[in-house]
């Protein structure tokens, strides 16, 4: 009888769910949007109740478009750091904070201040940026008292599905990671952390394998999902974690370069390493006893999709992105000395600030749209090998790097980063990015398979590989000390406009 495996990814844009078959090919899937609330600048929030909703509808579409009414197991990812805090009878005491709020600065610094930067990479292995858990719970804490009172219970995103699933509260380390209070090297919560910071242990969920099942489907919760009360729910893991899983990328030499609208370089590593200035994200991965490197660019498809919007003009029509990849292409590598900086919303790694913006350097009369095309798709890809960089002096290095995301359909953008990274690139298939890896952790820990990686082995296959050219990757090595120089010639600046 086929066995079928259903994976849900909580994103910020949607939810997704996706149905694969024992040979792991998808057989169903769909999504259910939403939405972002900004009620203020810098400030964004979701209502946990419309994951449930998304969640509800993006199921019941997956297994009808795969003609199934039950699943072996379900396996859970979503968006990272984003807080679910809930109080008496585990209602949600307010709209999550999701990991792209910007509001929790002033507490960032009083944990950098108070823990110091040399406790930080002792304790968790990374720094006190806006974007984590804690900083959002000492928010809190400041300014919503009244409500910081009645937290009894911390969840993500996922494991807040999971609670409604199965009536269960429990999380993983690829999640628990991003929290700012997880221990990566002991895999626990950071009992000296937290006594920092003041914060209860008790509102924290246990700290499960992502592949162990935490609990079954709930009769309500079957009947809302349109399958079988009992259903073993497992682990699940980051999304960043599940998607490395979704493509294979689960031990040490391999390497995922993500382009969508942040981009990402994820290594996986068979000890946790952790930079001394924290510059590069450490991570348990969702593979036991494995961990990864991250590096996160903030603007990456999204500052092709910005410049692309730009050249539109009142009620016009922007050029396609196949019009401007074609441009793009007639123009050398390089582009004739043209740089640009892809930090129209700040940047992450390897700068961590908030102050940094875009910039277009060395621009002349000479350049026509194909170069400012070309320069904002080479930017990115230097920006992904800033990360590589910060791996490499951690003497982390990849054998090759799969392409994933919405940037990896372009051979152009992909030959851009296999000559700018130098290592090859490769795509490969199934592309279900989280929600397929969360599915294969599924598979494994309802024995379906035996393991992630014979898992990986069976079902993701390659599909295509380019090789770095040595004599482009000469030119490219050129233009990418130009676009590394830049930064901190303009740190100042980007500080002193910021306080305009």
């Amino acid at each position: 009888m086929p066995q079928h495996y259903l994976g849900i990814d909580v994103g910020t844009t949607a939810v997704k769910a996706l149905v694969v078959n024992e040979l792991g090919s998808v057989v169903g899937e769909a999504e259910s949007p939403l939405e972002v609330s900004v009620p203020r600048p810098g400030w964004a929030e979701q209502n946990p109740s419309d994951w449930w909703q998304g969640t509800v509808h993006a199921v019941r579409a997956a297994c009808a478009q795969a003609d199934i009414r039950e699943v072996e197991s379900i396996g859970l990812s979503g968006q990272m750091h984003s807080s679910v805090v809930l109080g008496d009878a585990d209602t949600a005491l307010r709209p999550a904070i999701l990991w792209n709020d910007v509001r929790t600065t002033a507490q960032c610094r009083l944990i950098t201040d108070g823990i110091g930067k040399t406790g930080l990479r002792r304790l968790v292995g990374n720094p006190a940026l806006e974007g984590f858990t804690a900083p959002k719970l000492l928010w809190m804490r400041d300014e919503q008292p009244h409500l910081f009172d009645r937290v009894r219970s911390l969840l993500l995103p996922k494991d807040y599905l999971r609670l409604l699933m199965t009536g269960e509260k429990a999380t993983e380390p690829s999640d628990a990671a991003g929290t700012l209070l997880f221990d990566i090297r002991r895999g626990r919560w950071s009992e000296e952390m937290l006594d920092a910071l003041q914060l209860d242990p008790a509102i924290l969920p246990p700290v499960l394998p992502s592949t162990v099942v935490t609990g079954g489907l709930t009769t309500a919760a079957a009947e809302a999902l349109g399958l079988r009360p009992g259903t073993p729910v497992v682990g699940g893991g980051a999304d960043n974690a599940a998607a490395a899983v979704g493509s294979g990328v689960v031990g040490q030499g391999a390497m995922q370069t993500s382009i969508g609208t942040s981009g990402a370089v994820v290594a996986p590593i068979e000890r946790p390493r952790v930079d001394p200035a924290m510059r590069i994200h450490s991570f348990n991965h969702a593979v036991a006893d494995t961990w990864y490197l991250m590096g996160v660019v903030l603007s990456a498809g999204a500052a092709l999709d910005w410049f692309r919007r730009a050249l539109s003009g009142p009620g016009g029509m922007p050029p396609t992105y196949d019009e401007l990849t074609a441009e793009a292409a007639a123009v050398p590598p390089g582009t004739d000395g043209l740089t640009f900086l892809p930090y129209l919303t700040g940047e992450r790694t390897p700068h961590s600030d908030s102050n940094a913006r875009g910039v277009f350097a060395g621009m002349h009369t000479g350049h026509h749209r194909g170069h400012l095309t070309r320069a904002v798709m080479e930017g990115v890809v230097f920006a992904l090998r800033d990360s590589l960089e910060l791996m490499r002096r951690l003497r982390v290095d990849a054998t090759e790097a799969v392409a994933v995301g919405g940037g990896a359909r372009s051979s152009f953008w992909r030959r851009m980063q296999a000559d700018v990274l130098g290592v090859p690139v490769v795509t490969v298939g199934p592309q279900g990015g989280a929600p397929y890896g969360s599915a294969v952790l599924s598979a494994v820990g309802s024995g379906g398979l035996e393991s992630v990686e014979e898992a990986c082995g069976a079902w993701i296959q390659p599909l295509d590989r380019i090789e770095p050219d040595p004599e482009t990757a000469a030119i490219y090595d050129e233009a990418y000390e130009r676009y590394r120089k830049l930064y901190p010639r303009l740190k100042r600046h980007f500080s002193e406009q910021a306080q305009d």
